[in-house]
Parts: C-alpha cells; sequence; structure tokens
C-alpha cells in the first residue's frame, strides 16, 4: 500500500491494526528512499517514524525490501514524486 501525505513532514506509522509483518518504506519527496523499517511488529501500537520529511510511506510484505536489494538512498518511481 502506497500512502501519500500529499506534503512532505515527519511520518509516524503504527501496526494496531496489521495482521502480517510489514518493510515501511518512507520516501521523500523526490522519490528517495529515507528510512527503512524492517519487518514491523503486527498489532504493535509503538510509532515508526521517519526520522526526517518524507511525503510518502509504502508497505511491503515483511522481507520484500531485503529480497530485492532495496536501501535507503535508491529511487521510488511513480507520478507523485518529483525529480
Amino acid at each position: 500500500m502506497l500512502f501519500d501525505f500529499k506534503a512532505p513532514g515527519p511520518v509516524a506509522m503504527w501496526m494496531k491494526n496489521t495482521y502480517i509483518p510489514l518493510d515501511m518504506v518512507f520516501i521523500r519527496q523526490d522519490g528517495t528512499i529515507a528510512r527503512i523499517a524492517e519487518d514491523t511488529e503486527p498489532h504493535s501500537t509503538r510509532t515508526i517514524a521517519s526520522g526526517e520529511d518524507v511525503i510518502a510511506v509504502l508497505e511491503l510484505n515483511a522481507g520484500a525490501t531485503a529480497r530485492a536489494g532495496i536501501k535507503p538512498g535508491d529511487r521510488v518511481q511513480h507520478a507523485m514524486f518529483k525529480r
């Protein structure tokens, strides 16, 4: 799932109503990855912070970022990201 926050800013997510572990990819306005929170804990109310201003969060099944070699600094291509 891709969350579009419309404007850059600090973002905090949680897993309260999520039944499976996820990787959360925090994405800057230019499409570069700021941070990846891997293998997040289902049903947790612990906040997972972006650590800096981002415009989007992409949620993937846990382990997907490691399997695909995705890392901070990589670029996500989508019409919502400015180059």
